[in-house]
């Protein structure tokens, strides 16, 4: 058993404030693994976002696949025939409609079973299943189980239609609840097709470590569809899973090495009534594709968890391209998030990327199309990728749970919540505040473009402590009711300008020296009357003219152009660099 490593810390606080530096350390732990005196809730607050995909794996208990090539040479054939079966070969016995198998070996099996049971039980032999144009059903309960074994294989031979369904009922304390059971680890491979009816509960479930590397798989549960209780991991296949339950899942939470979720790679069409892939502690993708419907069938009311792919102590998305939409967020973590090179394509009932503590973008690109928050976490930190956010309401907001005023949005919220940005691209078109945070907020780098809010209770900008900018590129157009503005001593110049009157949607603002040179052009994406930007250009006490009526030319980011002109673009305002635009305005501060 591996220690619970770096996802266990201090305090919280030190999580959150450590931001882009996030350290941690080990704790105790019992002989079962678990850390002594340590919650759930407390490992999953405690957990690093910095960490990449290699590290959070290596520290998880390691899931072997079992071998899933075979040769006829040598192994028993199971013909089933209606309700019974014959065995050609030694290590399996049939009585009545049970075909049981109690010795190592490769298995063979082939025909179909109208109503009955394969049975592994081979103490801690290894054992592999070959289905072979195979189909069982079972009325009383799995078709496949798995009671014993060592490692057992289920092979799908090559060109090969295999069907498995199970009973319609299980008792509730029934420890045997699928229609692909096994009490043992379980590998699913080869390169034909396997149809998984759960009628009664879960399609597939592992109760110790579960590996798909192929094969064509489509499972309808009840429940849940695949189930890995230590582990669930896919590195391969095309998987089509539609689920009353979760989609995808690994629920073992009192080891601190076992209930992962990995994807490396393979194609994976989750539709489900909870969440689309769930893993009680991690998360980890770094290949395959994967598109995830969590929610949409779930009824009215209901108080299931619908996220799209969530954690229960840190996800981290560092490949492969992952398409979500959900009733609830598309990417959660009870603790931390790291995106570090995935493709992603959001659409969320609420949140886009959620974390508890600490949220983290490296690399990749994140395209939040739905959400009512876009991203949220007490710490975020973008360091490079693209992220584009379209929300209902803040775009992005560093926040946690409100400690005065009742909750619920009653008070304001206060905390060691900080956004910071040290590189890549960020874009957000935002119904409320655009670029939120209940804490602190600082620019080093990148480009952050906010399209913010037509509505003057809101702000493209809204920062309740120390607002400072020392690099990069910012622009905040929105409305002029609750401006907020850099602290005046940021080390970038930066300029705040309210406009005489509103402009709309698709007018070009050019912000211009004294003698008439352009520094920046950006379009409009809705109406606007406010304007804060600053760049390299920039200088402090020096005063600049804002003009609209220009001509964009180049690339654009968010409405931000590569160049422009001023052409017979007028005059819409004049300002000083480093002070806050008259009326609404509050610098380095906001509202929540």
């Amino acid at each position: 058993m591996k220690s619970i490593r770096t996802r266990v810390l201090a305090a919280v606080t030190s999580v959150v404030l450590a931001t882009a530096a996030l350290a941690g350390c080990g704790s105790t732990t019992t002989d079962a693994g678990a850390p002594t005196g340590t919650t759930a809730a407390a490992v999953a607050a405690a957990a690093d976002a910095t960490q990449n995909a290699a590290a959070v794996l290596a520290a998880n208990e390691g899931a072997d696949a079992a071998d899933t090539t075979w040769t006829a040479d040598g192994a028993t054939t199971v013909t089933l025939s209606g309700t019974s079966a014959t065995v050609s070969g030694t290590g399996a016995t049939v009585k009545g409609g049970t075909v049981t198998v109690t010795a190592a070996g490769t298995y063979r099996v082939t025909g179909t079973l109208t109503d009955g049971q394969i049975v592994v039980d081979a103490g801690d032999a290894d054992v592999k299943l070959v289905l072979d144009n195979a189909s069982v059903t079972s009325s009383t309960s799995a078709a496949i189980a798995v009671t014993a074994a060592g490692n057992v294989s289920v092979i799908l031979a090559d060109g090969s239609t295999n069907t498995l369904s199970d009973t319609t009922s299980y008792a509730a304390d029934a420890d045997i609840n699928a229609a692909l059971y096994s009490a043992a680890d379980l590998t699913i491979g080869g390169n034909g097709a396997l149809t998984v009816h759960g009628n009664g509960n879960d399609g597939i479930t592992g109760k110790d470590d579960l590996t798909i590397t192929a094969g064509t798989i489509t499972v309808t549960a009840a429940d849940d569809g695949i189930r890995g209780k230590d582990s669930l991991v896919v590195t391969g296949g095309t998987i089509t899973v539609t689920a009353g339950g979760d989609g995808l899942t690994a629920d073992n939470a009192d080891d601190a090495g076992a209930g992962y979720v990995a994807v490396s790679g393979g194609t994976l069409d989750i539709t489900a009534g909870g969440d689309g892939i769930a893993a009680a502690t991690d998360l980890v993708t770094t290949g395959g594709t994967i598109h995830v419907d969590a929610g949409s069938g779930t009824a009215a009311g209901s108080d299931a968890s619908t996220k799209g792919v969530k954690s229960g102590v840190i996800t981290v998305l560092e490949g492969g391209t992952i398409t979500v939409e959900s009733t609830d967020d598309a990417v959660h973590g009870d603790g931390a998030v790291h995106l570090n090179g995935a493709a992603l394509t959001l659409a969320a009932g609420d949140d886009g990327v959620h974390a508890e503590t600490a949220l983290v973008v490296d690399a990749g690109t994140v395209d939040i199309t739905r959400s009512v928050e876009g991203i949220e976490s007490a710490a975020i930190v973008v360091n490079g990728g693209r992220v584009g956010i379209v929300s209902s309401d803040d775009g992005l907001n560093a926040s946690g749970e409100s400690t005065t005023g009742g909750g619920g949005g009653g008070g304001e919220q206060v905390g060691p919540y900080k956004a910071s940005i040290t590189g890549g691209t960020l874009v957000i078109n935002a119904e409320g505040d655009g670029f939120d945070s209940n804490g602190t907020a600082e620019i080093t780098g990148g480009t952050v473009v906010v399209n913010g809010p037509t509505r003057s209770g809101n702000g493209a900008l809204d920062v309740n402590g120390s607002f400072t900018i020392s690099g990069g590129v910012l622009v905040a157009a929105g409305s002029a009711g609750m401006v907020v503005s850099p602290a005046a001593d940021s080390a970038q110049g930066w300029i705040s300008a309210t406009l005489t009157s509103a402009v709309p949607a698709g007018t070009t603002v050019q912000v211009t020296t004294a003698d008439g040179t352009v520094l920046a052009t950006f379009v409009t994406a809705k109406t606007i009357q406010n304007i804060v930007y600053s760049g390299p250009g920039i200088t402090t006490g020096t005063q600049y003219t804002v003009c609209t009526g220009g001509t964009a030319t180049g690339a654009s980011v968010g409405g931000l152009a590569e160049g422009g002109t001023l052409g017979s673009a007028t005059v819409a305002a004049t300002v000083t660099a480093g002070q806050a635009a008259a009326g609404g305005n509050r610098m380095g501060g906001g509202r929540r």
